[in-house]
C-alpha cells in the first residue's frame, strides 16, 4: 500500500452476446464463487465487447506528458458490472512494443504500482528509457500501463477541493487533547462527506474486485488469450483479487511487496500493522544516519537522531517552519525514508542542511506548491481513490471507540506514523456508500504458479503478507530479500532478484523450492 496523505493531519505526502474464442473468456469463466453470477455474467459481455474492438492505438495527449513512440488508447467498461449495459466508463491504457523478433515476443507485461489511487502510466516509459533491469523482459513483451477506474483519465474522482487538501500547515496529527480528537473526526467525516458529494455516483463501484474486472477487460481489449502481470504493493492485492476471480485467465503473475489478504485484514488491520512496520523501519534509518554522522552530523546514535527529530517535530508544531511546515508535513516528508531505500541520502542531506541553516531547502522539499495545480489535483485525486478503494472493499468500524483504543494503545510503542494513518483512514468510519466483504483469496482451478517478491523489512506492507499469499496460492514461490526493507524490490538492483524475475517472465520457471537473497547495496551516503 502507498500512504498518500495524511487526511485532515497532513496534505499530499508522497474497469452483448459472447464471441467465440478464447480471447474473450479464456478457458473458463470468472469464479462464480467468489462474485455473483450478474457480475461473472457481466465481465464476460464487457470483454467479449473489448475483444471485438479492441484498442485503437494513437499518440498520447500532448498534455499526457507521454512522448512517443508510447501510445495510448482507452478501454470500455461497465460502472457496474451487474449491469453491464448500463453506465460506461472508459479506461487508460498505453503501452510501448517490445524490442525484440516476432518469434520473441510473448504478449503483453501489464502493471499497477499500487496505491490505491497509482497511476501505472510511466510503465512503458521502462522501455523507452532502456531501463537495464527490463531490457531481457521488453524483448518478451509489450509493456502496457493503465490509469484504474477513478485515477488519472480513468473517471477521476475527487473528495475536496485540490488547493484546499494540500494547504498547509495542517494539524499535528498526534492529538494533544480530547478536542484535538473531535476536530479530526469533524475533518475526516467532512471529507467522506464530500467524496458523496463530489463522486456519489462512483463511489459504489470503486472495489477491488472491480478493478481486476476491469484488468480483465483490458486483457481481452488487448487481444491477449492469457494476462502477464506485474503488480507492486497494493497491485499485489489486486493481482490476488484477479487470480482468485479468473485463475484459468493468468499466465504469468509477479506480485512484489505483498499486501497481506486475508479477509479479516482487508483493510482496518492491515493499516495498523502498517503503523508497526514503520516505526521498525524507522529505526533502520535512524541506525543508518547514526552511522554516517560524520556526513550528517545530526547524531552520532539512533536515539540521539530520534531526539533531534523529536526537537523538529515540537519546534514545528510551535512555530511552523517557513510559515508551512508543521508536525503533519515534517511527517509527509520523512516517512520516504521508511518507505524506500533512494529516499535514505536525500532524507538526512535535507534535515542536515536544514541543521546548518538552510531552511529553503526543508521548505522546498516538504511544503506544498500551491502553484502547481496539475500537480495537486494529482495528490487530490490519489488519495481520494485511496479512500474510496478502501472504504468500499470492507467493513470499517464505526464506533469511534474501537479506533480511539487502538491507535491510543500503538501510539505508545509506535509512533511515528500511528496518529497519522489513523486520521487518513477514519473517513470510512462514517462512509457513505456501500462496504463490501473481502474475498477469500484462494487457488482455483488453471491457476499457474505466481511468483511472490518480498524485503522482510517492509514498512508498508509487512513481510507476513507474502508469507499469508504465498499459502494461499498453491504452487506459488516466495523470493526474500532478507534484511532489506524497501519497497518495491523489482525496481531495484540485486541480481539473486533480478536474474530470477527475469527467468520467471521468459521461461515460466521457478525455482524447485523458495529463496532466500542476501540484501541490496546499502545506499551511500
Amino acid at each position: 500500500m502507498r500512504r498518500t496523505a495524511a487526511f485532515g493531519s497532513a496534505g499530499a505526502l508522497i474497469a452483448g452476446t459472447l464471441i467465440a474464442g478464447a480471447i474473450a473468456a479464456p478457458a473458463a469463466t470468472a469464479d462464480g464463487r467468489h462474485h455473483n453470477g450478474s457480475e461473472a455474467r457481466g465481465v464476460q459481455q464487457a470483454a467479449a465487447r473489448a475483444a471485438r474492438a479492441g484498442i485503437d492505438w494513437a499518440d498520447c495527449p500532448a498534455d499526457w506528458a507521454i512522448a512517443a513512440p508510447i501510445q495510448c488508447g482507452w478501454v470500455t467498461v461497465p460502472l457496474d458490472y451487474a449491469r453491464p449495459d448500463g453506465k460506461q466508463i472508459k479506461i487508460a491504457v498505453d503501452r510501448h512494443v517490445s524490442t525484440g523478433t516476432s518469434s520473441e515476443r510473448q504478449g503483453a507485461l501489464i502493471y499497477n504500482p499500487g496505491g490505491p489511487g497509482g497511476s501505472g502510466m510511466a510503465f512503458p516509459k521502462r522501455i523507452a528509457t532502456k531501463s537495464p533491469l527490463w531490457v531481457n523482459t521488453a524483448k518478451a513483451y509489450d509493456f502496457v500501463g493503465f490509469d484504474p477506474r477513478g485515477v488519472g483519465h480513468s473517471a477521476p474522482i475527487s473528495c475536496i477541493d485540490p488547493q484546499e487538501f494540500v494547504k498547509a500547515p495542517k494539524a499535528d496529527p498526534v492529538p494533544d487533547s480530547e478536542a484535538d480528537k473531535r476536530a479530526q473526526r469533524k475533518l475526516a467525516a467532512e471529507y467522506a462527506d464530500g467524496c458523496a458529494e463530489r463522486s456519489g455516483e462512483m463511489l459504489p463501484h470503486m472495489t477491488t474486485p472491480n478493478t481486476a474486472r476491469d484488468l480483465d477487460v483490458i486483457r481481452a481489449a488487448l487481444g491477449e488469450e492469457k494476462l502477464n502481470y506485474l503488480g507492486v504493493s497494493y497491485g499485489t492485492y489486486l493481482g490476488a483479487v484477479y487470480g482468485t476471480l479468473f485463475p484459468s485467465h493468468v499466465r504469468r503473475m509477479v506480485v512484489d511487496s505483498v499486501v497481506n489478504p486475508a479477509k479479516d485484514n482487508i483493510w482496518y488491520r492491515a493499516n495498523l500493522n502498517q503503523d508497526i512496520a514503520f516505526q521498525k523501519r524507522w529505526g533502520d534509518w535512524k541506525d543508518w544516519v547514526a552511522a554516517n554522522d560524520a556526513v550528517f552530523h545530526i547524531g552520532d546514535t539512533p536515539q540521539k537522531v530520534e531526539q533531534e527529530w523529536l526537537k523538529l517535530r515540537a519546534a514545528a508544531k510551535k512555530s511552523p517552519i517557513g510559515g508551512v511546515l508543521g508536525p503533519a508535513e515534517l511527517i509527509g516528508f520523512f516517512q520516504s525514508a521508511p518507505y524506500y531505500d533512494s529516499a535514505w541520502a536525500p532524507t538526512a542531506r535535507t534535515w542536515s542542511a536544514y541543521r546548518a541553516g538552510d531552511t529553503q531547502a526543508l521548505i522546498d522539499a516538504a511544503a506544498p506548491d500551491l502553484s502547481d495545480t496539475a500537480g495537486n489535483i494529482r495528490s487530490e485525486n490519489s488519495n481520494a481513490v485511496y479512500t474510496a478503494v478502501e472504504c468500499a472493499d470492507a467493513k470499517w468500524p464505526t464506533n469511534w471507540r474501537t479506533w480511539d483504543r487502538d491507535n491510543t494503545r500503538l501510539h505508545k510503542d509506535y509512533p511515528f506514523m500511528t496518529w497519522a494513518n489513523a486520521w487518513m483512514n477514519l473517513p470510512c468510519a462514517t462512509w457513505q456508500a456501500k462496504q463490501q466483504t473481502p474475498l477469500n483469496v484462494r487457488t482455483g482451478k488453471g491457476l499457474p504458479p505466481v511468483l511472490i517478491v518480498q524485503s522482510s523489512r517492509d514498512a508498508a506492507t509487512p513481510y507476513e503478507g507474502a508469507v499469508e499469499l504465498h499459502k494461499r496460492f498453491e504452487g506459488s514461490r516466495l523470493i526474500t530479500e532478507e534484511g532489506a526493507g524497501s519497497h518495491g524490490v523489482t525496481g531495484l538492483v540485486n541480481p539473486c532478484v533480478n536474474e530470477r524475475v527475469d527467468t520467471y517472465l521468459l521461461t515460466g520457471k521457478t525455482d524447485r523450492r523458495d529463496v532466500t537473497c542476501t540484501p541490496h547495496a546499502t545506499p551511500k551516503p
